[in-house]
């Protein structure tokens, strides 16, 4: 099978599709749509996939170059002569594969595209029904995706949950290492965030809560990772409640570093206010590290009642947090048994090698569909 992967830029996540398609039977061709000007991935694509040239992919994304873009991406199309495109986000690389009228067209939602963008406006609204109504097949990380898609029309027969994953053997449970002793930190209460410095996910509202927990447990200590448009403000607040040493700024991380800072936690959390399958969060799982996020539908399918693995705190609300770090630290004893329910989920759900599967599942499926629709014809 040919398979054209366009996506909107070239992330971590992008690499890891291609590379793991690379390692399939099929021919795989990559489109990107933009260069945002951020370094997202600095790793060259697998041999086997190759990167097709095109208008697209020099520049930042501008509305005004669509029709441009269009006109090439048919070219490209019928130079590649794909079985399937596979597109992503909505709104962007898959709107754009819809217009050309390719089929059989899986389109790939990335969680917030449909989670949160797809109800901004009039524009996003349209290019979210647009898209969904000319795909072949959904693929979703996650059930509230799936049902999102369904507000908008989308038969949730045709949508493929594939929940992403992580490398099980990468990131595993494992002693702190030299990072907590280098740190002073032997005996601290370590509390672990990585996502990014942006409104969306909630990277404040994890600062506000560690300061209110840090001033009743002297023990905490906060490993702030990434970077972001709010570096400013929470250094701020950190420093206003005298906390800047109690905290170590990872910045960003290569693949590589990130297991040992997984292992140096005692504590994940994440803030965000929307998410799909969040991969961190399976990341924090699979390294048997016990888990503290916000209440919303992309986490609530992984963090529920009996699952053991962690807990879920009101999105948006600081004091809960704060209070769930706190109640986490007092109860040192119950977490090896935390320890071992978030690696035994990691393990049944959260397996990058069989969760893949399902992607070319999505492949097969659509070309199944369109095969079906043309004898019907």
């Amino acid at each position: 099978m040919r398979v054209l992967y366009f996506s909107r830029d070239y992330t971590p996540h992008d690499h890891r599709f291609l590379t793991a398609l690379a390692g399939s039977a099929h021919s795989i061709y990559s489109l990107r749509l933009e260069r945002s000007g951020r370094q997202l991935e600095d790793r060259p694509l697998p041999p086997q996939v190759e990167q097709v040239q095109w208008r697209g992919g020099q520049a930042p994304l501008r509305t005004a170059d669509a029709p441009a873009l269009l006109a090439d991406l048919k070219r490209v199309i019928r130079r590649v002569q794909p079985d399937v495109i596979h597109a992503g986000p909505i709104q962007s690389a898959a709107f754009l594969a819809a217009l050309s009228g390719f089929r059989p067209l899986v389109s790939m939602s990335w969680g917030s595209d449909l989670l949160m963008d797809a109800e901004r406006d009039w524009k996003m609204r349209y290019a979210t029904r647009y898209t969904l109504r000319r795909s072949t097949v959904l693929a979703g990380d996650c059930d509230a995706v799936r049902k999102k898609a369904g507000e908008f029309g989308f038969p949730a027969g045709r949508v493929v949950l594939f929940p992403w994953g992580v490398d099980l053997t990468r990131f595993s449970p494992g002693e702190p290492g030299e990072l907590r002793r280098r740190l002073g930190w032997e005996d601290a209460f370590v509390v672990l965030s990585l996502r990014t410095w942006e409104p969306l996910y909630g990277v404040d509202v994890v600062v506000k809560a560690f300061c209110q927990a840090a001033a009743r447990e002297p023990r905490l200590r906060l490993m702030l990772l990434g970077g972001g448009s709010q570096a400013g403000y929470l250094r701020q607040l950190l420093a206003q409640h005298g906390l800047l040493e109690r905290v170590h700024f990872g910045g960003q991380l290569s693949g590589v570093d990130l297991p040992a800072y997984y292992r140096a936690a005692d504590l994940y959390v994440s803030a965000s206010h929307s998410d799909g399958s969040s991969v961190s969060l399976m990341e924090a799982l699979a390294s048997g590290l016990p888990v503290l996020v916000s209440d919303i539908p992309g986490n609530r399918e992984w963090i529920g009642p009996g699952e053991g693995a962690g807990w879920l705190f009101p999105d948006g609300d600081f004091t809960a947090l704060g209070a769930g770090m706190l109640r986490a630290a007092a109860d040192e004893s119950g977490l090896p048994e935390q320890r071992r329910a978030a690696r035994a989920l990691a393990e049944r759900r959260a397996d990058w090698k069989q969760n893949f599967q399902q992607l070319l599942r999505a492949y097969d499926l659509a070309r199944e569909l369109e095969g079906r629709k043309s004898i019907e014809h």
